[in-house]
Formats: structure tokens, C-alpha cells, sequence
């Protein structure tokens, strides 16, 4: 699995999602860390990444566009 984690991460969740055999990235090292969620959404649905967050406001905008992806933990 493929986990993209969201700037309300902490970026230590990264270091062990990866020694649990995960594929993890924090957003900050990779996008603006000022981005949008739609633009963390577009991100994480075009490489394949669930997205692990704090923000409620994830499941909504997946719920308003009728998205299937991605997944948010």
C-alpha cells in the first residue's frame, strides 16, 4: 500500500509506516505545504496513494464529487 500522509501528519509516522513494509511519503516533501485538499486529492488518485489525515474535510470532497479514489484514512 501507498500512503501519502497529510500535512497533519507528523512526518515520524512516515519512518514507521515504512518499517511496517508501507510505501510512505509525507506531502511536505513533495507538494506545497500550503496545497489545497483538492490538490493533495488529485495527487494521491493520479500516483496511486491513500491519503492519512486528521482532516475531516476529506471524506466530504470525496462524497461531493463522487470520487472513488482515493482512500483516506
Amino acid at each position: 500500500m501507498k500512503i501519502i500522509l497529510d500535512m497533519n501528519i507528523p512526518e515520524a509516522w512516515g519512518d514507521f509506516l515504512r518499517d511496517a513494509g508501507y510505501e510512505a511519503i509525507h506531502w511536505s516533501r513533495i507538494g506545497d505545504i500550503r496545497a489545497d485538499d483538492d490538490a493533495i486529492v488529485a495527487w494521491a488518485r493520479e500516483h496511486g496513494h491513500v491519503i492519512f489525515t486528521h482532516d475531516l474535510d476529506f471524506g466530504s470532497l470525496l462524497f461531493t464529487t463522487n470520487a472513488t479514489a482515493p482512500s483516506v484514512l
